[in-house]
């Protein structure tokens, strides 16, 4: 079974890399690149050159191009010693238009331009705009392969912390650098007359202060010694990694009791100080931050009281599985055993009515129904009630149970007239008997294997539902980065979704092995 499964498993990860390499291609090769700054507020705002600039520096950043600019081609001869400071300056200044050009910089200039299109990059010279009064602009730039930006993807999904991070970034060497371990977190020891017993481990020269910390919040054990990376996102929420807008608790924020390290008295603040990460020169740029801190690890995040994104999608989906399954297959197995009855004829009726019509329309159906009888009509995480579960999780559970409904009813039927069950018929045993030692016990295999993929969807979200009710969810996620052109959202939420889809199917085989004995993963020699 362990060749079996671990065969699966390198067979999904492979799919699972073909399924975002197409994705890669279809969202940064056949899509207008221009698109995503539809929803840019600061592309709105630039003009002529700058407008140009701002565009290629942005495809940049978001992995679409390699953007040199020609003043970083001079830094680089500098720093090289090619050139000094007054070469630098004076080649530097590019005229209105070439011809402007003096001596010096067209010597530089023809250099840059040979130099970069012999590695492929096309060169281009923006030159002086008269109705902005903007100064010509030279640059070069070069499509990034698709091959070579799904390699660098996957190459960097995991990043550890360690204690070279801040000499390695700011070149800064901090004293006393390494990692520490308490069995009293300072964070929760406010009262010094009586300490709560909270293991940390916390680290000087990491990015992050607190490593590995324990709290009162699910899942109550939390690390920042392995990040995760799936792209970050240039819309939806602006220059955040995909991971952290998925997993991140959502407002309002939460106020707690706790210690800065310099203050020494409990304070009542939204700060999560176990968040804190490290940014050079911090603690000393604010007053404020000399009191509360005695490091440069400042940078901190709010405590927040609402479920992340990928927590309201499996709260409801969870919920509404539940109701599935502990309907439709009890509903289906009516059905079955009153084949042709008026309970059949009515489960059919309702199998067909979620089959026949629209999603949309039963939902918003449902929506205005629910808001008839009083139910919130749409997700309000600022006033937060248990009742805005309930449209949501009925819009998601009603088709889930239909399918159930269908399936169970058609296995068991199939089931039911097979020459096993003839067999034990004629050999006297009740109806009872032959349903709940044959009948059943075949049928509900195929259902088994479902469950799995069920429970785990619910992370994922039900992206229709979602959008409908405005639940900050993660299938609502991925509709605002489609109608956004978010194309990091796009690729990440993808990788995510494809590696649920493997795991569910692995499950699935393993809980139906399980189940039915006679199922089994080993190879029969010949």
């Amino acid at each position: 079974m362990i060749k079996y499964l671990l065969k699966r498993l390198l067979h999904g990860l492979i799919s699972v890399v073909i399924v975002v390499a197409i994705v890669m291609l279809l969202v940064y090769s056949l899509m207008d690149r221009k698109l995503i700054f539809a929803a840019d507020p600061q592309f709105a705002k630039q003009q002529a050159n700058d407008a140009e600039v701002y565009k290629y520096v942005k495809w940049e950043s978001f992995g679409y191009l390699d953007y040199v600019p020609y003043a970083d081609y001079l830094t680089e001869l500098k720093n090289a010693g090619e050139i000094d400071d007054q070469t630098k300056s004076e080649a530097a200044s590019i005229g209105r238009t070439p011809d402007a050009d003096n001596d010096l910089t067209k010597k530089y200039v023809e250099k840059f331009t040979k130099n970069y299109q012999s590695k492929g990059y096309t060169v281009v010279r923006l030159d002086f705009d008269k109705r902005t009064k903007q100064r010509a602009v030279l640059f070069a730039y070069k499509d990034v392969n698709v091959f070579l930006r799904l390699g660098k993807y996957f190459t960097s999904l995991f990043e550890v912390d360690n204690i070279h991070y801040v000499e390695k970034t700011t070149g800064e060497k901090l004293e006393n650098t390494g990692i520490t371990f308490t069995l009293y977190d300072p964070v929760y020891n406010s009262d010094p007359n009586h300490k709560v017993f909270a293991p940390a481990i916390m680290g000087n020269g990491t990015q992050h202060k607190y490593l590995l910390y324990f709290d009162n919040v699910f899942p109550y054990i939390h690390q920042n010694l392995l990040s995760v990376h799936l792209g970050l996102s240039y819309s939806v929420t602006r220059d955040t990694d995909i991971y952290h807008t998925m997993t991140d608790r959502q407002d309002p924020d939460r106020y707690v009791m706790q210690v800065y390290p310099a203050g020494g008295q409990a304070e009542l603040t939204p700060y999560n100080l176990h968040t804190a990460v490290y940014k050079q020169g911090s603690r000393d740029s604010l007053e404020l931050y000399q009191r509360q801190f005695t490091d440069d690890y400042t940078l901190v995040s709010n405590y927040k009281k609402s479920f992340s994104k990928i927590g309201f999608s499996f709260v409801i989906g969870l919920i509404s599985v539940l109701i599935a399954y502990f309907l439709g297959i009890p509903l289906g197995i009516l059905m079955a055993r009153r084949k042709n009855t008026f309970v059949d004829k009515l489960g059919t009726v309702y199998v067909i009515f979620i089959i026949a019509v629209p999603s949309l329309a039963y939902i918003f159906l449902f929506r205005e129904l629910g808001g008839m009888a009083g139910l919130p009509k749409t997700f309000m995480i600022q006033q937060a009630t248990k009742m805005m579960y309930v449209l949501p999780i009925i819009s998601l559970a009603m088709p889930s149970i239909a399918n159930l409904m269908k399936w169970v009813r058609r296995y068991m039927i199939d089931q039911q007239n097979s020459d096993y069950v003839k067999f034990a018929r004629s050999g006297g045993m009740s109806e009872g008997e032959i349903f709940r030692k044959h009948i059943l016990k075949n049928a509900i295999i195929p259902i088994v294997h479902g469950i799995p993929g069920s429970v785990l969807g619910a992370l994922i979200g039900a992206i229709i539902t979602e959008s409908i009710y405005l639940v900050p969810g993660a299938g609502y996620l991925l509709t605002e980065a489609i109608n956004k052109y978010d194309n990091g959202v796009i690729v990440g939420l993808t990788l995510f979704y494809a590696l649920l889809s493997v795991l569910s199917l692995i499950l699935g085989d393993i809980l139906m092995a399980f189940v039915d004995p006679r199922i089994s993963f080993t190879e029969k020699a010949r």
